[in-house]
């Protein structure tokens, strides 16, 4: 395991030790306590602040967004209990093939 990934995984343990002994104290804990849609609305918030920051072009505010919406979709996973590694794994899966040839080659989920 990577240091990064050992940070990611930190992180995570906490958001689920978090879900399960809340604390009125735990900004994650009052995530969790709102249920999917207070969580969907903060990763959509963190989403667009990226953008943003991007749009803005400044490296710092990048770095600080992205960070806010890394953290807001380990909430995201924990709350649908998906590990970390769930994602790694498929980013490895994916690695090296063209996300055109990907993207097509997954079951069609509309309509």
């Amino acid at each position: 395991m990577t240091h990064e990934e050992d940070i990611l995984q930190a992180v995570y343990q906490v958001i689920l030790d978090r879900k399960a002994n809340p604390s009125d104290k735990s900004y994650t804990s009052s995530l969790m306590s709102g249920g999917i849609d207070k969580i969907l609305k903060k990763v959509g918030e963190e989403a667009i602040e990226v953008v943003i920051a991007a749009k803005g072009g400044s490296r710092d505010e990048i770095i600080y967004e992205s960070t806010d919406l890394i953290f807001h979709l380990l909430v995201l996973l924990g709350h649908q209990n998906i590990p970390p590694e769930a994602i790694y794994n498929e980013l490895k899966r994916r690695f090296g093939i063209s996300g055109i040839t990907e993207k097509a080659a997954r079951p069609s989920t509309c309509c």
